[in-house]
């Protein structure tokens, strides 16, 4: 009789576990390894005040939020985009709002695409600051088009600036991390690097070539324990990137950005990074639901989420061509 005593207890523990577990996971934003970091892990604050972290596409979006939350923990920044007079106003709004100085944020202009560049911007922020601990690939375009209906010049365009031009700089600063056996080198990707994503073929090409670039580069790196290499997976976000995105022809812009209320906030993604970060976790999913649970459905079952993608993506596509959304 009292072993189907504790029989019961357990059954109940077991099952008021997974209830709580499964109501928070409605409720979640993140994956739950990035969840339970902000929970019990290391602060941001703890981690990176003092840090050089070099953001490039701080002018606007998550990298412009990267810079202002960066800045309020006491981080030095390195702001990099192709738009100086952007910069510089994010540099103003750092130092009107934050306790930096003038001398701990460098403005760095940096064209993805002017690979030939890209060692002299490395050294210009090296000569300003000594070292580099954290660098930040965030600067990158997306797509709004079919496939059937965009030039290959687009799908150029996308790998040359969301994936080669990551590279290149990565490849610039990785050596210097190297000779001091430390540093963090996070790149923003996207649910899109792992996921099937409709009307963004040549960006999810893009992001999924710097999903096997950085997860194959970490395993070169193993003799490096504290270097790590972190790839940040936003689902949708607040942003002017989707003002930004190429459509079916170099040069033709975005009809419309759409609506854009049942995104997560920019200012919750990156404060979700940043905790990352801070406790060095290798792939941060960052969404809110239903995106988290097509991360989950994609990652265990992907038959299942290839259903749900197709029923879904057929009506994406032609909302797309009734033009009720872009």
């Amino acid at each position: 009789m009292l072993d189907i005593c504790w029989l019961c207890v357990i059954f109940a523990g077991s099952a008021v576990y997974l209830l709580t577990q499964f109501i928070r996971f409605i409720f979640a934003d993140a994956d739950l390894t990035l969840l339970w970091a902000a929970r019990f892990g290391n602060s941001p604050e703890s981690k990176l005040r003092g840090k050089v972290v070099w953001i490039t596409g701080a002018s606007s979006g998550i990298g412009e939020e990267l810079s202002y939350q960066l800045a309020a923990l006491g981080a030095r920044l390195v702001l990099s985009a192709r738009r100086g007079n952007e910069l510089e106003r994010v540099k103003r709004t750092c130092l009107e709002r934050f306790s930096l100085k003038d001398e701990d944020i460098l403005v760095l202009p940096l064209d993805l695409l002017d690979r030939g560049s890209h060692q002299e911007k490395t050294a210009a922020a090296l000569k300003h600051f000594g070292d580099i601990d954290v660098l930040i690939n965030n600067g990158g375009r997306t797509q709004r088009s079919l496939c059937t209906e965009a030039d290959v010049d687009v799908y150029q365009a996308l790998m040359e600036v969301n994936y080669l031009g990551t590279v290149s700089v990565t490849k610039q600063v990785l050596p210097h991390m190297i000779r001091r056996g430390s540093g963090i080198i996070a790149t923003v990707s996207s649910v899109a690097g792992f996921v099937g994503v409709p009307l963004a073929t040549g960006y999810a090409a893009s992001k999924h070539a710097v999903q096997g670039f950085f997860n194959s580069l970490r395993t070169e790196l193993t003799d490096y324990p504290n270097i790590t290499i972190s790839t940040i997976c936003p689902g949708p976000v607040i942003s002017s990137i989707v003002q930004n995105a190429l459509t079916e022809e170099l040069g033709k812009p975005v009809a419309s950005a759409g609506d854009q209320t049942h995104k997560m906030s920019t200012e919750r993604c990156v404060q979700l990074t940043l905790v990352g970060l801070a406790n060095r976790v290798k792939e941060m999913w960052i969404a809110e639901q239903p995106f988290l649970l097509f991360c989950y459905l994609w990652q265990y079952t992907p038959t299942l989420a290839w259903y749900l993608t197709n029923i879904l993506g057929k009506k994406r596509v032609q909302n797309f061509k009734a033009g009720l959304m872009k």
